[in-house]
């Protein structure tokens, strides 16, 4: 069997960990992939978002199944061409992507579903932006309309912040054409959840629960990022939540996409503020989260690739997947100054280390390999450190005892990855 997967983050480690464990003999590619799943794959330097050249590459390859892990891919209608071949491919197609890459479309999904969500407006004109964020006087969350690798959103406690934002998005293009048009949203108050759903059309299967942690420092402070640390299960998306979230937001958001005939394949990821008023959407995702992604597929105990074939064949509702009871903690190691600028080509050691320990493994992201064969940094988030444990303190003390054994110039973590879930194990009960 030959497998392309497209992408080359710790998501995508993640998953040809995962496809080699479910078919050990299986040839792999990864497109364009990095130093990690150099060492389990075939890597291949075709860029993710490059459809042409992947289009190519999988038909003079013949591959048998392409798992795609990034959006832009997605946005692009990678599935679509993939599709029109009869090539095998796992994802959806372009227009049920828009609910990643189009938050205004989105945002009308939603109203017109009526799915709890935050309430706000879309716009395509700074003048109309301006002109309602003035009329505010509570926190507001402007969004890039397009993908802006997860941080075209800025929560502003003081409206006239989200003037600014508004202005820097629309006007100045911090974030290109992802910011031609925005959202503008009531702040929600509450805790996020992080929601992963298979679709094959018609069944729903929602798996564990993960929670992600968004902002570069403590306490949840600073600036987004695309994830510093994730874990799972999330206290917080407890069977009732998860229920909610099922019945008030995948079910009505699939039957409604099926009423504008969209055939909805692959991960649908939503992300969920679970507020005193219950559960409400912030976002839709097209594809597994990252690093989200580390720590469900750590405690997945199903055959991976059997997963994604019953998804793609419209078979869910026959499959039933099996977990590892134990948590599992994922701490991030970023280059200094992301998720702003920052230097790459620092040498990256103790990886052998800290994956020797027990239930670690060590997802590789932002890295490189140097002609000399040594690992370097090559992005702002390099390592996903990923532990399972007996207990959430267990698996979080485990991954941040293999944090330490590895070493990088620049390497920052977030100290308290878990948090949450640590408090919530250590409320007494009752």
């Amino acid at each position: 069997m030959k497998v392309l997967i497209v992408g080359g983050g710790g998501r995508e480690h993640a998953i040809a960990v995962q496809v080699r464990r479910s078919r050990p003999q299986a040839e792999i590619i990864c497109a364009p992939g990095n130093a990690g799943t150099a060492a389990i794959a075939q890597n291949v330097q075709v860029a993710a978002d490059d459809i042409d050249g992947l289009f190519t590459l999988a038909s003079d390859l013949s591959i048998d199944l392409t798992i795609v892990g990034p959006e832009a891919a997605l946005c692009a209608g990678i599935v679509d061409r993939f599709q029109a071949a009869r090539l095998r491919v796992f994802g959806p197609t372009k227009e049920a992507a828009r609910l990643e890459g189009d938050k205004a479309y989105a945002k009308k999904m939603l109203t017109e579903s009526r799915i709890p969500a935050a309430s706000g407006k879309s716009f395509k004109r700074f003048s109309d932006a301006r002109e309602y964020i003035a009329t505010r006087d509570t926190p507001q969350v402007v969004k890039a309309s397009g993908l802006a690798a997860g941080k075209g959103v800025v929560v502003c406690d003081d409206p006239s912040d989200a003037l600014i934002a508004a202005e820097e998005m629309m006007v100045g293009r911090k974030f290109g054409t992802a910011g031609t048009s925005i959202v503008v949203e009531e702040k929600l108050i509450g805790e996020e959840l992080s929601v992963h759903a298979l679709v094959d059309g018609h069944n729903i299967y929602v798996l564990e629960s993960s929670q992600d942690h968004k902002r570069i420092g403590a306490g949840d402070t600073g600036l987004n990022t695309g994830g510093m640390g994730a874990y799972s299960p999330a206290p917080i998306g407890s069977a009732g939540v998860m229920s909610l979230v099922d019945t008030e937001v995948l079910v009505p958001i699939v039957d409604a996409l099926r009423r504008h005939e969209i055939d909805y394949r692959g991960v649908l990821y939503c992300g969920i503020m679970v507020t005193a008023a219950g559960p409400k959407v912030l976002e839709f995702n097209c594809r597994f989260g990252d690093p989200e992604t580390q720590v469900l597929l750590a405690r997945l105990k199903s055959d991976f690739v059997d997963m994604i074939d019953a998804c793609i064949d419209a078979k869910l509702d026959e499959y039933t997947l099996e977990w590892d009871t134990r948590p599992a903690v994922c701490v991030v190691t970023t280059s200094a100054g992301y998720p702003g600028s920052y230097e790459k080509g620092k040498v990256i050691t103790g990886l052998d280390e800290a994956g020797a320990l027990p239930d670690v493994t060590v997802y590789q992201a932002g890295t490189a390999l140097r002609d000399d064969r040594k690992v370097i940094t090559s992005g702002g988030r390099v390592l996903g450190v990923t532990a399972l444990g007996e207990t959430i303190r267990d698996a979080r003390d485990r991954a941040y005892e293999a944090v330490d054994k590895l070493t990088y110039t620049g390497i920052y973590t977030r100290p308290d990855i878990a948090h949450r879930a640590l408090r919530a194990a250590e409320m007494p009960q009752g």
